[in-house]
């Protein structure tokens, strides 16, 4: 069974724009569900990004923090080896990037670079609302070393289709 690694903005742009908690649960629950069975999963980073009090407590960390268990968000610091291979092609790619992009990037605690170190370590599916732009250089973008690194990455979208989920 193929696994899908799921992108920060997959929830937040879906709280926030497409599938509101109040508007749209049937969305939600279907998160729940495919968690639950094994198809979906993110990491640490992901949930850092959308809990971390810091930066904005709403209703979307709560729905994370009380519907997904705590194994769902997959702890990476065990593929620091492969992280390291991305900042090596991130840093490969400064005649292309932004200096500041490239900085971005590799925050340590931003998810995009560990998501595409945990799907290339295990061969799973990134979902992900990003959008492949291989010409911009402000903005390092998950497609781009998802195609160095021959990991797949899909839309939401797609990964209902691949799913055969139906609303």
């Amino acid at each position: 069974m193929k696994q899908y690694l799921l992108d920060t903005n997959i929830f937040i742009q879906a709280h926030r724009e497409s599938y509101p908690l109040d508007v749209v649960p049937s969305f939600w629950g279907k998160i729940i569900e495919l968690a639950k069975n094994g198809n979906i999963l993110s990491i640490d980073k992901v949930k850092k990004e959308i809990c971390d009090k810091s930066s904005h407590e709403d209703e979307l960390s709560d729905w994370c923090t009380s519907n997904l268990n705590d194994d769902f968000f997959v702890d990476t610091s065990i593929y620091s080896n492969r992280y390291f291979d991305i900042i090596s092609w991130a840093y490969s790619k400064s005649s292309h990037y932004t200096s500041n992009a490239i900085e971005e990037f590799l925050k340590i605690d931003l998810a995009d670079p560990w998501l595409i170190a945990y799907a290339k370590e295990n061969d799973v599916i990134i979902v992900t609302y990003e959008k492949s732009d291989p010409l911009t250089k402000r903005r390092i973008k998950i497609p781009e070393p998802c195609k160095h690194f021959g990991v797949e990455y899909i839309s939401l979208i797609e990964m209902f289709r691949q799913l055969r989920v139906k609303f």
